[in-house]
């Protein structure tokens, strides 16, 4: 595997993919070598649709973590060993389209005042009122909040796509309030790691995952919530504003604006601004039971 992964490495880093998707090709060649207990080079279609299949079956992952996988085993031999690959032969899955979780305004307020630590609620108001990734706003740095303007700078989004994002006054004077609060003022990251918060790397994103599970349950609120759940509320409760949906799709960095048409289908405002047909029936008044 030494030679093949020095090949592969060098075809991903001459395409500049991430160092994230570099990680995760890598390791699903690794796993399906071992899975097999061969070289993956010596391994074919056979192998590929048995591997893709036992994802599904045995591992429970989901479409779209599949088709990652098989993106990875695919970029190995077009792209690593110059082999053809037959998309009829091992297809990619189907995926399932589900609508996000969305909270009501007043559920987005008690999950914030239900932060465990003032350091957690900051992290949450600033899920909610920048509608970030939770690996962006672990990577917020200090020279991002640019109060002049009143924006906050998203540098190497998903995509390495850089943004801005609206600063809200709300948002400012919290996080002058956490400034103040932190033990060691960092040269760096806004949001700095370690138990203390005092280190000279950024928060891990497991924190803000954690910030969010908490607070759920100290809200009481039954919904399943995550830190993009804040990035949808983000992104309806706008929507539901007036917000267009062009203005969204650049808040959000979503390279289509087909990915953002997806908060139609979440906003009040929009579910209903049409009348349900039912309404325009004129039926008898009264129940069978009541004859």
């Amino acid at each position: 595997m030494t030679h093949l992964r020095k090949m592969m490495l060098e075809e991903l880093q001459r395409r500049n993919y991430s160092a994230e998707t570099i990680r995760c090709y890598i390791r699903t060649v690794e796993e399906f070598s071992r899975r097999f207990r061969c070289s993956p080079d010596r391994l074919g279609p056979q192998q590929i649709r048995e591997y893709q299949a036992e994802l599904f079956h045995k591992q429970k992952l989901s479409a779209g973590t599949v088709t990652q996988r098989l993106a990875a085993l695919r970029f190995f031999y077009i792209k690593t060993l110059k082999r053809s690959w037959s998309v009829t032969e091992t297809p990619y899955p189907k995926k399932a389209v589900h609508l996000p979780t969305i909270l009501s305004q007043q559920e987005v307020a008690r999950l914030i005042d239900a932060a465990s630590t003032p350091y957690h609620r900051t992290l949450l108001m600033t899920l909610y009122a920048t509608g970030v990734r939770r690996a962006e706003l672990a990577h917020l740095k200090i020279r991002d909040i640019d109060s002049q303007r009143m924006v906050i700078h998203i540098q190497g989004g998903k995509g390495r796509k850089d943004r801005d994002v609206m600063l809200s006054p709300k948002l400012l004077e919290a996080l002058r309030e956490h400034w103040r609060g932190l033990p060691r003022k960092p040269s760096a990251w806004l949001f700095p790691g370690n138990r203390w918060h005092t280190g000279d790397t950024p928060i891990d994103t497991k924190v803000v995952w954690y910030a969010c599970q908490q607070a759920a349950r100290r809200a009481g609120i039954q919904k399943k919530v995550h830190p993009h759940t804040l990035r949808h509320c983000f992104a309806t409760h706008l929507l539901e504003a007036g917000a267009d949906l062009r203005t969204i799709q650049m808040l959000l960095g979503h390279r289509d604006l087909e990915e953002t048409t997806i908060y139609l289908h979440l906003s009040q405002r929009h579910l209903q601004a049409t009348a349900s047909p039912l309404d325009a029936l004129k039926l008898k008044d009264g129940s069978p039971q009541d004859d």
